[in-house]
C-alpha cells in the first residue's frame, strides 16, 4: 500500500544500540537530529499510515503522531533501574486514538526484538469478569474465535495466566475453557523480521497481521456491546 511511511532510517537500530551504550541525556541531545530523522519521524509516519489503512479495512483502530507513541524516556521514579532511556520505541492504535482504550494494536521496534500485538491488555475487573463469563456461557463463540485465529496462523498468548481458576470459575471442567478463564489478558502477537523495518512493506505486513487478528477484536467488542 502506498502511504507516508517509507521505512525506518538505516541508522535506526544502530542509534538505539548507541543510546543504550551511552544512556546519557547529553549524548541524546547531541544526537537528537539523528533520533528524529531515523526513528521518531518514521515511526510517526508509520502510525498515520497504519491509521489510514486500518480505516480502509474497517478495523476500528486509529492513531496519530502526537498521541500514539510512547516516549523513549523511561519513567524511573519507582524503578531501581535508573537508565533514562528505553531500548525501543512503541506505539498504540486504539478505537478512540488514545492509549486508554481496550482492544488495541501495539507495535514495538527495539534491540531485543521487533513485534506487533493485538490485545485486550489488563482489562479492568468488570470487563475481565464479563470476558470470563462469556467464555463459559458462550463457549461456541469463544471457540469459534480461537479457531478463526488459528486459521490465520495465530494463537492466544498463554503468558501470565493465573495458576488457579479465578473465584467463581472453579467448576469449569473443559480444559480449553478452564485455561482461558485464567487469562489476565487476551493477546495475539506477530514477530516482525527486523530486516523489513526499512521499507514501506512493513505496513502491508502489519495490516495483514491485524486483519488476521480481527476475530479477537470482534469477540471482545461483542462482549463490550460495541461493533465495528
Amino acid at each position: 500500500m502506498a502511504g507516508a511511511f517509507k521505512g525506518f532510517g538505516e541508522k535506526a537500530i544502530p542509534f538505539l544500540k548507541a543510546l543504550d551504550f551511552h544512556q546519557s541525556r547529553e549524548w541524546f541531545q547531541e544526537n537528537r537530529d539523528l533520533y528524529e530523522s531515523q526513528l521518531h519521524e518514521p515511526f510517526c509516519d508509520l502510525v498515520e499510515t497504519l491509521s489510514e489503512c486500518f480505516a480502509a479495512a474497517s478495523l476500528g483502530l486509529r492513531g496519530d503522531r502526537k498521541k500514539s507513541l510512547f516516549r523513549i524516556n523511561r519513567d524511573v521514579r519507582f524503578s531501581k533501574d535508573k537508565r533514562p532511556y528505553n531500548r525501543h520505541l512503541s506505539a498504540i492504535l486504539s478505537p478512540d486514538g488514545t492509549k486508554m482504550e481496550q482492544g488495541v494494536f501495539y507495535v514495538h521496534i527495539g534491540l531485543e526484538r521487533c513485534f506487533a500485538g493485538v490485545a485486550w491488555w489488563q482489562p479492568g475487573p468488570e470487563l475481565l469478569q464479563a470476558m470470563r463469563k462469556a467464555i463459559v456461557t458462550k463457549p461456541a463463540a469463544f471457540r469459534g474465535m480461537v479457531a478463526a485465529l488459528e486459521k490465520g496462523g495465530l494463537a492466544l498468548d498463554s503468558e501470565d495466566r493465573l495458576k488457579r481458576a479465578p473465584r467463581g470459575f472453579e467448576d469449569v471442567t473443559d480444559d480449553d475453557l478452564a485455561q482461558a478463564v485464567r487469562n489476565r489478558h487476551f493477546v495475539v502477537r506477530h514477530d516482525i523480521d527486523p530486516a523489513t523495518i526499512y521499507s514501506a512493506g512493513l505496513v502491508d505486513d502489519l495490516v495483514d497481521f491485524t486483519s488476521r487478528a480481527r476475530p479477537l477484536l470482534d469477540w471482545g467488542r461483542a462482549i463490550q456491546g460495541k461493533t465495528g
